[in-house]
């Protein structure tokens, strides 16, 4: 259930709290008074579109917070699957609005609206002003009643779903393949052309891996080589420093039999040339231990260029140019029999539509099942909200076309006089009446949801006396096993409210500011008074405000 609204810097509202209550919370106060505003902010932080407008003024941004409480068991399991893990058995939803964009958290975790809309979906179900104008419109009967019997016909509408898109695909291969000679004669020689170049290249699975290894091998190789003999060329060939060194000795060597401090200076000399000689020896053996050939280096660089050729071609590794080369093969065999194809497609075809047929009519026949029963529960519904004597139904059609949904066409049929023939609902309710059919909806359709938590913005449109009063027993009926948050401007309904908050408009410093107050008893008789009797609140008003809500509770 929704536990406390956190609003800040929205429209009228400063900022305010309010702490919701299980069952029924009723929502009351003049027109203008933002209202609306306060449940259009709960609209707000699950992810509705906002204009900068609403941002209060000399504001810098909007701020709107919402903490549910979860108890049951399967929307935690549900959320925990999206990732979002419950703290303490509590979600709590935060928006923050900004000129141009805004910032999702949940359990101040930043998320994207998609997600946050994802989540709200499951938690709560918002009716507005004019949500009951859908019905106008029979496309979303459907929705209804699948909505409805989605226990019953999940299984089988899937079936339908999976087997309208493999006759769509059947359908788009069999046009993408129908082609006259010269077409096919186009794609003949492409095939063959493509099957060749891949043919002659051979290649191996794993092959341009190997090749990558040995190529960078054989590349550092011939740098190590290179350096190795530019080395050797500064110590051990003419001109280098060993033979520079055999110069020195031979200098010094005349020396040494007549000083000797010059002979102590020579052998060490001849030292140094033994060493060097030694490194000379490791070095040539050491560039010998590179067996590198030229002819082994570009060979392996012109396949490894054959092959990164063909990738650019074909695929991104060996393995996609021969997926890529199977699937040339079998298209070749596909032309090269054409009529033989063309043939397979269309019975491929006939099979994938039979397929469809067969689930959509099963799909039809579990629907009209379930309709019956969804239509005298609504009909049950209609009569608790003082339609004398209504008949309702569904009426179905089959489309001229498949789609993923089937081929049912469906439309809620309505009479509210005796005697008086069917007719489209769209075409013959009122406002009134088409705000009491979704009413009865709502409350068959919460008997079959997991959703905590229903919001009704003015339900009660169009409607007054009598008919308010059963409008007001649905909505208790409802707020048993829901929490139901509802605004209203009819003290039938307000008098059965479980918690009952008065928003109000005031002037403060200058500015105007909506405030709302959760009302104690007589405070609520008042609300009521004010409501039944508008500026004249006399002792009579009292009296039957109090009168309305003893009886409210019997």
């Amino acid at each position: 259930m929704l536990q406390n609204l956190h609003v800040k810097n929205l429209a009228l509202i400063d900022e305010i709290e309010i702490d919701f209550q299980t069952g029924l919370n009723i929502l009351t106060g003049e027109t203008g008074a933002g209202k609306s505003i306060i449940l259009g902010s709960v609209f707000l932080a699950l992810g509705g579109r906002y204009s900068k407008d609403i941002i209060r003024k000399n504001a810098d941004f909007g701020l709107v917070e919402l903490l549910f409480s979860i108890d049951n068991p399967v929307i935690e399991e549900e959320l925990k699957a999206m990732d979002i893990f419950p703290e303490n058995h509590q979600i709590l939803l935060n928006r923050k609005l900004l000129e141009g964009r805004s910032i999702s958290r949940i359990n101040g975790e930043t998320v994207n609206i998609s997600t946050l809309r994802d989540v709200a979906s499951l938690l709560i179900d918002i009716h507005g002003q004019h949500d009951h104008e859908s019905l106008l419109h029979s496309k979303n009967h459907l929705v209804i009643l699948d909505n409805y019997a989605k226990d019953k016909i999940s299984d089988i509408r899937q079936l339908v779903t999976d087997a309208f898109f493999e006759y769509k695909d059947c359908q788009k291969r069999l046009a993408e393949s129908v082609m006259d000679e010269a077409e096919k004669q186009r794609e003949l020689s492409l095939l063959q052309y493509e099957i060749h170049e891949i043919e002659e290249a051979d290649l191996k699975a794993g092959e341009d891996e190997q090749l990558e290894e040995q190529y960078r091998k054989m590349t550092n190789g011939r740098k190590i080589c290179e350096n190795i003999r530019e080395a050797y060329q500064y110590t051990g060939e003419s001109d280098g420093a060993g033979d520079l060194l055999s110069r020195a000795i031979r200098a010094l060597g005349t020396i040494t039999d007549f000083d000797d401090n010059g002979k102590e200076l020579c052998e060490q000399l001849i030292e140094v040339d033994s060493l060097l000689n030694d490194f000379n020896r490791e070095l040539s053996d050491y560039e010998k231990s590179f067996d590198f050939s030229e002819e082994d280096f570009h060979e392996t660089e012109e396949r490894l260029n054959q092959i990164n050729y063909l990738k650019s071609k074909y695929g991104n590794q060996i393995d996609d140019i021969l997926t890529y080369y199977d699937g040339l093969c079998s298209r070749l065999e596909e032309i090269a029999d054409y009529d033989a194809f063309i043939k397979k497609l269309n019975i491929e075809l006939d099979n994938a539509k039979k397929q469809l047929e067969k689930y959509s009519a099963q799909l039809s026949k579990l629907r009209k099942k379930e309709a019956a029963v969804f239509a005298e529960k609504i009909h049950q519904g209609l009569v608790d909200l003082n339609f004398l004597d209504v008949r309702f139904e569904m009426q179905f059609k089959k489309t001229d076309h498949f789609s993923a949904n089937g081929t049912d066409q469906a439309e809620f049929y309505i009479s509210t006089n005796p005697g008086e023939d069917l007719h489209p609902l769209g075409s013959v309710a009122s406002g009134g009446e088409l705000s009491r059919v979704m009413l009865a909806i709502k409350t068959v359709m919460a008997d079959k949801e997991d959703t905590p938590t229903l919001i009704f913005d003015e339900i009660d449109t169009g409607i007054s006396g009598i008919t308010a009063g059963k409008v007001a027993g649905q909505m208790a009926v409802i707020a048993r096993s829901h929490q139901v948050i509802c605004i209203t401007h009819l003290p039938q309904i307000a008098a059965i409210a479980d918690a009952h908050f008065s928003i109000k408009k005031n002037a403060v410093d200058s500015h105007t500011q909506t405030g709302i107050q959760l009302l104690d008893q007589n405070q609520s008789v008042a609300e009521l008074a004010r409501m039944i009797g508008g500026e004249s609140i006399t002792d009579a008003v009292l009296q039957s405000a109090r009168e309305m809500k003893f009886l409210s509770k019997k």
